[in-house]
């Protein structure tokens, strides 16, 4: 190389015109040899050892284009029909379909079926939402990631957020259930044993029998780990665009702009999502809440001739309606922000308070009418009450104990919400149920 470049020698005049020794003679016998004495260099079949092999080749071209001592040197290395074939020997798309294969399939087996829970390290809820942000940080890790590929990771990417997006989509066509054992049975025999690694072909598998589709459920707590898991990964899209940049800059592509507009779109495909999950949650919890409140239909019978004392503390019933909140805060607060979980509450509460208003006024409305009705009764027969009170009574009807009774479930269910951290103000017909038992307490007491 000093006598025909003048690479070395400090004598630049001393060149010989015509000739570059590492161009046209070094070159084509590393690349020969290789191609000879190493096909398996360019085997994809190993995907890891593939990607080891490349970055370790790729270096060594630098370094090599480092040593051709001019710029037209490195333009007639890169022209040189051995160069073209070293870098065509890599077969690229074949490495990108195995990793490609890779990603999909382990996300696919994820949302195919029983809804897992992620591992104990992972930020994420559901193994689903752990696999989908393990594959975007996959496609740009160090040992996956190859410039030639960024164009396909990238596309990679925005599929992978799409799917996601699309799985939850999913989820909201699912019954809720909270029998989960027996879902894990119902789900074994309609989840798919060979996982599609292609959108299109998972839906095609999914599309089997009709009357099978149904039997999927979805618990409700699942679902609030799905909503946790949407607001973690929107939080954590814009670090994976921090991931990208440095990948990007690599190859010279500099309009960042587009990239970011991409990803915020797949942000708001995910964060559409939620209203409908939360509506599906805040309905799950009302209808949970109200299946214990309507117990307040039980009151009159009992202590309508039971001779029961004058009640002085509320029904075990509000308690046991006020569970699934209780869980819900508990539970979830560490996986949810609490102006969520404030939401669904109030959201639950209002609904729950507004079914039970009309049972309260339907119990109240009905006590009124049997009061009536005796009194009518004891007119025409001008005799003693059928309904005496007994000594335990303390001298109040039947009818004010029950009055009585719903007052005290209902200033106890106001106590309780703003223990949770509520204002009772919030809460949608709560007023109108606060004035409506007062009324009743009143007339109790008089």
């Amino acid at each position: 190389r000093e006598v025909t470049g003048g690479a070395i020698s400090s004598e630049k005049g001393n060149t010989v015109p015509g000739y570059d020794f590492l161009v046209n003679s070094v070159w084509p016998e590393i690349v020969r040899g290789l191609e000879e004495k190493l096909p398996s260099l360019f085997n994809p079949g190993n995907p890891d050892a593939f990607h080891e092999k490349y970055t370790i080749s790729m270096d060594f071209v630098r370094a090599f284009e480092q040593q051709c001592g001019s710029q037209a040197s490195v333009r007639r290395l890169r022209a040189h029909p051995a160069y073209h074939s070293f870098n065509n020997k890599w077969n690229l798309p074949v490495y990108f379909q195995i990793r490609f294969r890779e990603i999909a399939g382990s996300l696919e087996a994820a949302l195919t079926g029983v809804l897992a829970d992620a591992p104990a390290s992972s930020p994420f809820c559901l193994l689903a939402s752990h696999r989908t942000w393990s594959g975007l940080q996959q496609c740009w890790s160090a040992e996956m990631f190859l410039p030639g590929l960024t164009h396909r990771l990238w596309r990679l990417t925005l599929q992978l957020l799409a799917r996601y997006s699309g799985f939850v989509h999913e989820l909201l066509l699912r019954p809720i259930s909270n029998e989960s054992a027996k879902d894990i049975k119902k789900t074994l025999v309609t989840g798919s044993k060979d996982p599609s690694v292609t959108q299109g072909n998972g839906e095609d598998q999914g599309s089997g029998p009709s009357e099978t589709k149904p039997t999927v459920s979805i618990s409700s707590t699942q679902l609030v780990y799905v909503v946790a898991d949407l607001d973690k990964l929107q939080e954590q899209l814009p670090e994976l665009l921090e991931t990208i940049k440095p990948k990007l800059e690599m190859i010279g592509f500099k309009n960042f702009s587009s990239i970011s507009a991409a990803l915020e779109d797949s942000q708001m495909s995910l964060s559409a999502c939620v209203p409908a999950l939360s509506n599906r949650i805040i309905q799950d919890l009302s209808e949970s809440c109200f299946s214990y409140l309507k117990s307040a239909l039980e009151v009159p019978r009992l202590y309508r001739r039971t001779n029961k004392e004058v009640p002085t503390a509320a029904s075990s019933y509000v308690d046991s309606a006020l569970k699934p909140f209780h869980q819900l805060q508990s539970g979830h607060k560490d996986k949810l922000k609490q102006a969520i979980i404030r939401q669904w509450l109030e959201g639950a509460l209002s609904e729950s308070t507004h079914k039970y208003y009309e049972t309260v006024s339907d119990v109240l409305s009905s006590v009124r009418k049997m009061e009536e009705s005796l009194k009518r009764l004891k007119q025409a027969r001008k005799s003693t009450p059928t309904n005496p009170v007994g000594p335990s009574g303390g001298g109040m009807s039947d009818d004010d104990k029950i009055r009585l009774q719903l007052a005290l479930d209902v200033e106890y269910l106001g106590e309780q919400i703003q223990k949770m951290g509520l204002v009772t103000k919030d809460i949608k017909s709560f007023s109108a149920l606060t004035e409506l038992v007062a009324a009743a307490k009143d007339q109790a007491t008089a």
